[in-house]
């Protein structure tokens, strides 16, 4: 299994729509959530600080790339934003620091 960021990214406009039809996002938001929660890759989901920014991650633990990528055409997302899919480098990749 690999860990991916879901990276959803709002925009001036992105944001206005999603202010827009709030309740609705939450519940499909809620349901995304539980959907990744019975699938068993849900790691984690997190808005960034600064929520002008609009920026959202989901934190999943998958098989494949092409996975992580069927995910993230389901993450609910107002009309304009960005997702963005990146992996996660396990610890035995990370570089190492000597001295």
């Amino acid at each position: 299994m690999s860990k991916y960021l879901l990276i959803m990214r709002g925009t001036h406009e992105s944001n206005a729509a999603m202010m827009a039809g709030l309740d609705e996002l939450m519940v499909a938001t809620r349901r995304f959530i539980e959907d990744l929660v019975k699938s068993g890759v849900y790691v984690a989901a997190e808005g960034l600080d600064d929520p002008g920014e609009g920026v959202v991650v989901h934190f999943i633990d998958v098989a494949s790339e092409q996975e992580a990528v069927e995910w993230a055409k389901r993450v609910p997302a107002a009309p304009g934003a960005k997702i963005a899919v990146r992996r996660v480098p396990g610890s035995d990749e990370a570089p190492q620091v000597n001295g």
